[in-house]
C-alpha cells in the first residue's frame, strides 16, 4: 500500500511506521518525496511511501515521519465478497460532503474515482484544501483514481499540465508496466481493475492503446474472472452535456474492451448518473459491457438535468441527482450495484441491479480467439 502525505517542514523524513496494534509500530519503510512549482505557488514536500507485504482484511495503525497523529486502515480481502465505493466529479462543497459521509458509512473496501478530485482549476491551494476534506477517509481505505479534465491544468507554458494531479496522486503505473500515471491497473480480490486516461493519447498508435493491448494479455479469467474498466469521458451517455465527447476514444477502444470481455465500464464527466444494459456498438449485446455514468460527487457546476428524448434503448436508467455508488462483488458470478441519491443529507437507494458475469455466461470463451487475434496485431 502507498501512503502519500505532505508536509509544509522540507527536512521531514519520508517514512512510515506501522503494525496491527495501536502506539506499537514494529515496522516501517522508508520512502521519496517530490515537489512543484507552478506560477506563483510552490507546494509543500509530497512524501510517497510504500508498506508492506501486509496481510489482507487487516486493520494496520501507522505513522507518517515519525510524529504527528495516528492513522489506520484496513486492507481489502483477498477474496469474495469485496465491495468498491465509486463517485466521480467530487469537487469540494457541500453536496461533496455529503457524499463523502455516506461513503464512509457504506462499509467499502476500495473507493474509485474515474476523475474530476478536486476541481482545483491552476489555483493550488485548492488541491491543499481537497487533501484535507478526504483525508480521513483516504487515510482509512486505497483510493484508485484517474484524471479528469479539471485535472489538466493547462496553463501559459507549463510543460506538464499535470504536474499538480502527477505529484499527489500516485497511482501504481509503474507497477503495472505503464510510462504514465495517467493510466495504469491493479488487481484486488478477484478483480482486475483498468483505469485509462481519457486525457492522454489513446489512438492506436498511442503508448496508451500499446499497454492497454499489454495488459489485458496478463489478464487471468480464472485470477481474476471480473475486468472492469474506468476512464473519465462516458461513451454512452443520453444527457445533453457532453455529447459526444468519448466517440472518438469509443471508436478505437471499445472493440478491443469487447474482445476482453470488460463486465463493467465506470465514468463521470457528465454530473448525473445513468446505467445503461450491456451494450456494445450502440446496440444491446449479452456479451457487452454495463456503463455507468457516475460524475455526480459533488462539484461546485451542479448537475445537469437536460435529457435527450426518447430514451435510447441501450440506457435503463438515468437521473440528474448527486450519490455515491456500491458495487458488492459477491462472487464469481454475480455482483451487486447499487446507486444512493444524496436527498437532504440522507443516502437513499434510488437503482439497483444484479450483474452476472461474462466469465458465467460463456462470452468469455466465445471471444477467446477474437481477443487473441486483436492482441496479436501489432
Amino acid at each position: 500500500m502507498r501512503i502519500t502525505w505532505i508536509t509544509d517542514d522540507k527536512h521531514s523524513p519520508s517514512f512510515v511506521e506501522y503494525g496491527t496494534l495501536p502506539g506499537r509500530y514494529d515496522s516501517i519503510s522508508e520512502g521519496e518525496y517530490t515537489s512543484y512549482s507552478y506560477l506563483l505557488y510552490s507546494s509543500g514536500k509530497i512524501h510517497h511511501t510504500v508498506i508492506g507485504p501486509l496481510e489482507y482484511n487487516t486493520v494496520y495503525f501507522y505513522r507518517c515521519g515519525g510524529q504527528g497523529p495516528e492513522f489506520e486502515l484496513k486492507t481489502p480481502p483477498a477474496q469474495f465478497p469485496i465491495t468498491f465505493a465509486v463517485a466521480g466529479d467530487l469537487g469540494q462543497t457541500g453536496w461533496t460532503k455529503s457524499t463523502l459521509d455516506h461513503i464512509d458509512r457504506c462499509k467499502y473496501d476500495v473507493y474509485l474515482l474515474p476523475g474530476d478530485l478536486s476541481y482545483a482549476d491552476c489555483m493550488q491551494h485548492l488541491w491543499d484544501s481537497f487533501g484535507r476534506l478526504v483525508e480521513p477517509l483516504a487515510s482509512a481505505r486505497p483510493w484508485m483514481v484517474t484524471q479528469g479534465n479539471h485535472e489538466e491544468e493547462n496553463i501559459l507554458l507549463l510543460t506538464d499540465e499535470f504536474v499538480s494531479y502527477n505529484s499527489r496522486w500516485k497511482m501504481p503505473f509503474k507497477e503495472s508496466r505503464s510510462t504514465s500515471n495517467l493510466y495504469y491497473s491493479f488487481e484486488v480480490a478477484g478483480v482486475h481493475v483498468i483505469m485509462l486516461g481519457s486525457y492522454a493519447d489513446y489512438d492506436e498508435y498511442s503508448e496508451q492503446y500499446r499497454w492497454l493491448k499489454e495488459d489485458l494479455s496478463k489478464v487471468d479469467r480464472k485470477r481474476t474472472p471480473w475486468l472492469f474498466v474506468l476512464f473519465h469521458v462516458p461513451w454512452y451517455n443520453s444527457n445533453k452535456a457532453h455529447q459526444g465527447a468519448g466517440d472518438d476514444m469509443m471508436a478505437v477502444m471499445e472493440p478491443l474492451l469487447y474482445a476482453a470481455s470488460v463486465d463493467l465500464v465506470l465514468a463521470g464527466h457528465v454530473h448525473a448518473y445513468e446505467r445503461s444494459k450491456r451494450v456494445y456498438n450502440g446496440r444491446l449485446d449479452p456479451c457487452g459491457a454495463v456503463h455507468i455514468t457516475i460524475g455526480d460527487g459533488g462539484n461546485r457546476e451542479g448537475l445537469a438535468h437536460r435529457y435527450i428524448n426518447p430514451q435510447p434503448q441501450w440506457s435503463e436508467f438515468r437521473e440528474a441527482s448527486f450519490g455515491h455508488g456500491e458495487l458488492k462483488i459477491v462472487n464469481s458470478t454475480h455482483a451487486f450495484w447499487s446507486w444512493h441519491r444524496n436527498d437532504n443529507d440522507e443516502s437513499v437507494k434510488a437503482d439497483d441491479i444484479w450483474i452476472t458475469s461474462l466469465v458465467s455466461s460463456g462470452c468469455v470463451d466465445q471471444k477467446r480467439h477474437e481477443l487473441r487475434s486483436m492482441l496479436a496485431t501489432p
